[in-house]
């Protein structure tokens, strides 16, 4: 098991998008404008104000006439909202935890196509999309403010993989009420995580308390995999905690034990948000497995909305 914080490769590169966007028009074209009575409505877009240039904007939109009052450092863009049929907002783990995996591939790459993924689903459907990024073991709160495109599907995945362009996020109260206010309207909240922490049963409390508002969907990332460690012959094996800096002697059983307990633990926490009411997807690294289990939600969900 190895951490990438240091790696400087994406965590899902620009093919990898274009490949799920085409998954996705594949998948959804029965929803396509001009075969079926289109979902889509409003009355164009909103100019709503400037602000700073940002990776994933498109050109088209820079004022150059602002940014030449600034020197062209930074470029000014103007920025419109258009009304959409709904708003997603990903809520998606950044802690320590999500960066370790096994033969290159961590636990943060699950989630980061789930965000390709849903994020995509959104610009097919022209909803806006948002990130909220959350670290359980600090508190630390960051996030990206709604908007709509593709470009913004590419900002979000570069501010969870990188932490840069992120807003510091103050906790309101509680992590529902953060949740609750940071959308003026009903939102789909997915909230994509490994779920390896103490505090599961208070934030999945939370969530039940944040789905009175939105429609939260417990997002499971499978973790296991990243546990199946090579066999000893004997001796002991020294085990870092990447959350609390804490280290451990494990014996070869209990080492060989670690993948059937993570699978345990995650196997808990989806009959524990089952329990309390919250519809839970389970995705892992496999991504054929990964992709027909995204996708087929994606379309039920939407299903069950134009009903």
């Amino acid at each position: 098991m190895r951490t990438r914080e240091q790696d400087v490769e994406p965590l899902i590169n620009l093919s990898e998008i274009t490949e799920v966007e085409l998954l996705i028009l594949k998948r959804m074209r029965e929803f396509t404008p001009g075969e079926h009575s289109s979902l889509f409505h409003g009355t164009g877009f909103d100019f709503v104000g400037l602000r700073d240039w940002q990776s994933g904007d498109r050109f088209e939109t820079i004022d150059w006439a602002q940014s030449s009052l600034t020197n062209f450092s930074p470029l000014i863009v103007r920025e419109f909202e258009q009304p959409t049929t709904s708003g997603v907002i990903i809520a998606a783990d950044r802690s320590a935890s999500t960066r370790c995996g096994m033969d290159g591939v961590p636990v943060a790459v699950i989630i980061a196509r789930a965000i390709a993924t849903i994020g995509m689903s959104a610009v097919f459907f022209q909803d806006s999309i948002g990130l909220v990024t959350f670290d359980v073991g600090s508190g630390r709160l960051g996030a990206v403010r709604p908007r709509i495109g593709k470009g913004q599907v590419i900002h979000c995945l570069e501010a969870y993989a990188e932490g840069r362009g992120l807003q510091d996020l103050e906790v309101a109260g509680s992590l529902s009420a953060t949740l609750i206010g940071f959308s003026r309207k009903t939102s789909l909240v997915p909230v994509v995580s490994d779920f390896l922490f103490e505090e599961v049963d208070t934030v999945l409390s939370e969530l039940v308390l944040a789905n009175n508002v939105h429609d939260v969907v417990v997002v499971i990332a499978d973790a296991s995999y990243a546990f199946e460690l090579p066999r000893v012959s004997s001796g002991w094996i020294e085990a870092f905690d990447v959350e609390s800096g804490r280290t451990r002697l494990l014996s070869r059983r209990e080492a060989q034990g670690l993948q059937t307990r993570v699978k345990a633990w995650q196997d808990d926490v989806e009959q524990r948000a089952r329990h309390a009411g919250l519809d839970v997807l389970r995705v892992g690294a496999d991504q054929t497995t990964f992709d027909i289990a995204l996708l087929e939600w994606v379309h039920e969900r939407r299903l069950r909305r134009k009903r």
